[in-house]
C-alpha cells in the first residue's frame, strides 16, 4: 500500500520555524520526485517546493525562496521541508506528493500519490 505521511505542522508565531517531514512507503522512493504543496481556505493548491529523484535538483516558489529548504533522505524514504522566517501568509494545509519522474515539477496534476496533509498556522 502506497503511503505518504506528513508531520511537523503546528502553530508558530511570525518569524518562527517549522520542519515538515514526508515519510513514504509502498513504492520505490528513489524513482520519484517529491513535491510540497499547500492549500489555504478558498484557494487552489499551489506548489511550494520540489526535489528531483535523479540528481536532487530543487525548485522553489518565488514566495518561499530564501526561507524554505527542501531535502531528501533516500535511506529513510523521507523528504523534509525546513521553513524559516514564517509569515502569516504561509498559513495553509501542506501536502507532499510523489511523481514518477526524474525531474520534479510544481504542477499538482502531475503527481501520482498524495499525503493527507498537515496544518501550518502562522500567527501575526
Amino acid at each position: 500500500e502506497v503511503q505518504l505521511v506528513e508531520s511537523g505542522g503546528g502553530l508558530v508565531q511570525a518569524g518562527g520555524s517549522l520542519r515538515l517531514s514526508c515519510a513514504a512507503s509502498g513504492f520505490t522512493f528513489d524513482d520519484y520526485a517529491i513535491g510540497w504543496f499547500r492549500q489555504a481556505p478558498g484557494k487552489e493548491r499551489e506548489g511550494v517546493s520540489c526535489i528531483s529523484s535523479s540528481d536532487g535538483s530543487t525548485y522553489y516558489a518565488d514566495s518561499v525562496k530564501g526561507r524554505f529548504t527542501i531535502s531528501r533522505d533516500n535511506a529513510k524514504n523521507t523528504v523534509y521541508l525546513q521553513m524559516n522566517s514564517l509569515k502569516p501568509e504561509d498559513t495553509a494545509v501542506y501536502y507532499c506528493g510523489a511523481d514518477f519522474t526524474t525531474i520534479a515539477t510544481m504542477t499538482p496534476w502531475a503527481y501520482d500519490y498524495w499525503g493527507q496533509g498537515t496544518q501550518v498556522t502562522v500567527s501575526s
